[in-house]
């Protein structure tokens, strides 16, 4: 990994983060207030939580795309576990994220022990597990949760959402996993050169499990957490979000081809996505406008880091 090439990104991206947050609070005087920023916390949080573990896999040059089809599966079986089962809320939410857990777990079991691409395997988990949420459902909605239940989507601890807290403790663990481990070295070895991996005895088959098993478990709180928030169930949850989630990674410097990336990078991108989005619409543009600035800062960011990458390597 070029540490160099990275911070020159990073730097870049926080700097880019800037200029949209001044231009855009020239364009509406709502968008840099106190109750704005923290409601946008709320909004990207369930996205952050997914694109913080998919830096991992996309760090090993793998990929996930089911994310969004477990968190709806997720939310869905919260749901029915509680209302038409008969569980307590409690046991509920643990059974659901365990099954989202599992569900990520057999993404790693496809790609590890019969060798399908992540693309393809996680492409097919994607219809799956979107299918089993809609057929448990019924095309039926969850609702009428205790109240104890919606401080986690929509409380507050010292004035910030409990689930930016939650977000925020995610990133620091993670960065200190990715960054300063033993585990971290070995995802950016598996994504440099799988099989010198291989062969200087470093646990890939074990790795990529645990990496998979682990963003279905963050797709899974997401789920909680965004079921908390709307105060409602649906099958159709979660759709499209992997995207979301992929432009972040990718927005924060980590390589498609795996070996190289970081949190703090993910999470600027986050940032960065979740205020054009915000910023914009305040500004009264369009939907199809924001996406083709957000399309526009992808390419932009990426083409810098290519130049970042090279001028480091002279």
């Amino acid at each position: 990994m070029k540490l160099q090439s990275l911070i020159r990104h990073e730097t870049f991206l926080a700097l880019l983060l800037a200029v949209v947050l001044a231009v855009l609070s020239f364009q509406s005087d709502r968008f840099l207030t106190v109750a704005n920023l923290l409601n946008q916390g709320r909004l990207m949080t369930e996205i952050g939580l997914i694109a913080i573990a998919m830096t991992f896999v996309i760090a090993t040059g793998g990929i996930d795309l089911s994310v969004g089809s477990i968190l709806g599966l997720v939310a869905i079986l919260t749901g029915v576990l509680w209302q038409n089962v008969g569980l307590p809320l409690p046991l509920a939410v643990v059974g659901a994220i365990a099954a989202g857990t599992l569900a990520g777990l057999g993404n790693g079991i496809i790609i590890t022990r019969f060798g399908v691409p992540p693309l393809i395997a996680t492409l097919a988990t994607l219809a799956l597990y979107r299918g089993l949420a809609e057929g448990i459902s019924q095309a039926r909605s969850v609702r009428g949760y205790p109240d104890w239940f919606y401080v986690l989507g929509q409380g507050e601890v010292l004035g910030v959402p409990t689930q930016l807290w939650i977000l925020f403790l995610a990133a620091i663990l993670a960065s200190i996993l990715l960054a300063y481990t033993r585990w971290g070295r070995t995802v950016y070895a598996i994504g440099s050169n799988e099989v010198a991996s291989r062969f200087s005895g470093l646990s890939v088959e074990r790795t990529k499990l645990a990496l998979y098993a682990a963003s279905g478990f963050a797709a899974s709180v997401a789920a909680v957490i965004f079921v908390s928030r709307v105060s409602t169930t649906r099958s159709d949850m979660g759709t499209g979000i992997e995207l979301d989630a992929i432009t972040a990674v990718v927005l924060g410097g980590t390589s498609i081809f795996g070996g190289r990336g970081t949190i703090l990078g993910t999470v600027i991108g986050l940032c960065l996505i979740q205020a054009l989005k915000n910023g914009l619409s305040l500004a009264g543009v369009k939907g199809d406008g924001t996406i083709m600035l957000i399309g526009a800062v992808l390419i932009l960011a990426i083409l810098a880091s290519n130049i970042f990458e090279r001028s480091g390597t002279r």
